[in-house]
């Protein structure tokens, strides 16, 4: 039953962080929110702690790829401001 606790707060703490970076979602939040909600609606019948894991593991990678594609929008968009002067003028 501990590993069952265990796994659950890192669960719920999966959930409530893709929700916090689903804010700024391309598509929009309530759009990611709803996947978001029917994919762990769809596994939250999984009792097997290893599949656990693996679907934990899963969520984490998203959360990486979130941040690496929110990360280069940002870029993208810092260096068009910083960069498409000298661009005009060539």
């Amino acid at each position: 039953m501990k590993m069952a606790n265990s796994l659950r707060g890192e669960v719920l703490n999966l959930y409530k962080n893709l929700l916090y970076l689903g804010r700024d979602y391309p598509k929009g939040a309530d759009y990611f929110k709803r996947r978001l909600k029917n994919v762990f609606l769809k596994n939250k019948d999984v009792k097997d702690p290893e599949e656990i894991k693996e679907l934990i593991e899963r969520g984490k990678f998203v959360m990486k790829e979130l941040e690496a594609l929110y990360f280069l929008r940002k870029y993208r968009a810092m260096k068009q401001r910083y960069y498409s002067d000298t661009n005009k003028t060539k």
